[in-house]
């Protein structure tokens, strides 16, 4: 994929966190304030809607027990966050927070309403794809896994939804921190509702994919296709209307913006951070606003400041959450409906027929070959990927 710039977002820092912060996820509510997961301190954050001026002061809400990872908003002020530690218990939960009736600087209720199976390594990013169903991506095992959230609470059921070489860690990669061994496998997970295909990157592999979403099961309706390939994605936000995700790249220091038709055969453009933007140093997630007129144009962006892969000039900055207004081609359209989540109620998706399994192959090809191969629509099935 070809790579250009185009014009710049205009950053603009919403809060700073304390140091050696390791912002990973975020959730913008309904009234405009935002809800950060923080891995190293396990930690849940509140930012008070952004306003003009001076960065707002980031309160605590909950502290876990574990790495805290992806954040999902499954009902009004309902949120769910997944947390894991992969390297002493080896285990993972799914923790419940209704924030209904919660004030910033209150102690918040974290009900925890499931354990994953032994087979789960290390969560990290989810999403709903429906109304009491959703997906988390697992960078260790290199799996997503499906959520089943009963109506009106209670325990939740979990269960593999997708396996495939595309999501493995590459184990050749730096260790991050210098405790987990290996680059992630798939990290972020966007479900796209007209098109009925959740994307997914796969950040040591260097991949962003896609696969489809049975409109009735919920489940795979076929292979995963290559939509776009050569760099340390991380987690994204989809714009449906314009066509295109916007990507943050973590040890990259850039935010992209990517076709989302697959093929490869779009353009990359770098949005944010070409040449090398300090306040962008680490970028790890992204979110639309949900003010009319958001959806498209302002993005809410967590970052590290480079504590795990500092910049070029050896500086760790703090962690900050960032504002992003996106450069558009045409005037602002602010007749946009804010950004929906499920929370705000089902969305119309696009029914699509179920596709034949192509099975995967059991050994993951180095992550230069798996572009090239994926980049040719007839090796998008990954069939070939096990050849020598």
């Amino acid at each position: 994929m070809q790579t250009q710039k185009t014009s710049r977002a205009r950053l603009t820092a919403v809060a700073v966190f304390p140091p050696n912060s390791f912002l990973e996820n975020l959730a913008v509510r309904a009234d405009g304030s935002i809800l950060v997961t923080e891995i190293l301190q396990h930690q849940l954050w509140y930012v008070p809607p952004p306003a003009e001026g001076v960065p707002a002061e980031p309160v605590p809400v909950h502290t876990f027990d574990q790495f805290t990872m992806g954040i999902v908003e499954a009902g009004p002020d309902v949120f769910y966050v997944n947390t894991s530690d992969p390297f002493t218990t080896h285990r993972s939960f799914l923790h419940r927070l209704d924030l209904r009736h919660w004030d910033p600087g209150e102690p918040a209720r974290a009900e925890t309403i499931l354990e994953f199976p032994g087979r789960a390594g290390g969560l990290n990013g989810s999403c709903l794809l429906a109304p009491g169903v959703m997906v988390l991506a697992d960078s260790l095992a290199g799996l997503i896994w499906r959520v089943d959230l009963p109506a009106g609470g209670g325990p939740a059921t979990a269960r593999v939804w997708l396996e495939h070489d595309s999501l493995a860690a590459d184990p050749g990669g730096a260790p991050v921190l210098g405790v987990v061994p290996h680059q992630p496998g798939v990290n972020g997970v966007r479900y796209a509702a007209r098109t009925g295909c959740l994307y997914y990157t796969s950040t040591g592999q260097q991949l962003f994919m896609r696969v489809p979403v049975h409109p009735g099961t919920h489940d795979p309706a076929g292979a995963p296709e290559f939509v776009a390939g050569g760099t340390m994605a991380d987690d994204f936000c989809l714009d449906e209307d314009a066509g295109v995700a916007y990507v943050t790249t973590h040890r990259h220091n850039t935010i992209d913006r990517v076709p989302l038709q697959p093929g490869g055969s779009g353009t990359r453009q770098i949005v944010a951070g070409d040449p090398f933007d300090e306040q962008l140093a680490g970028p790890s997630s992204a979110a639309w606003g949900r003010r009319p007129g958001d959806c498209g144009r302002v993005a809410y962006v967590t970052s590290d400041g480079g504590l795990v892969a500092p910049p070029a000039d050896g500086i760790v900055r703090r962690a900050k959450l960032l504002r992003a207004e996106l450069p558009t081609t045409g005037p602002p359209d602010t007749t946009r409906a804010p950004a929906q989540t499920m929370a705000d109620g089902a969305r119309t998706r696009r029914q699509t027929q179920p596709r034949r399994h192509v099975p995967a192959p059991a050994i993951p090809a180095a992550p230069e070959r798996m572009i090239n191969q994926l980049a040719n629509p007839e090796a998008r099935s990954f069939s070939s990927l096990n050849e020598t």
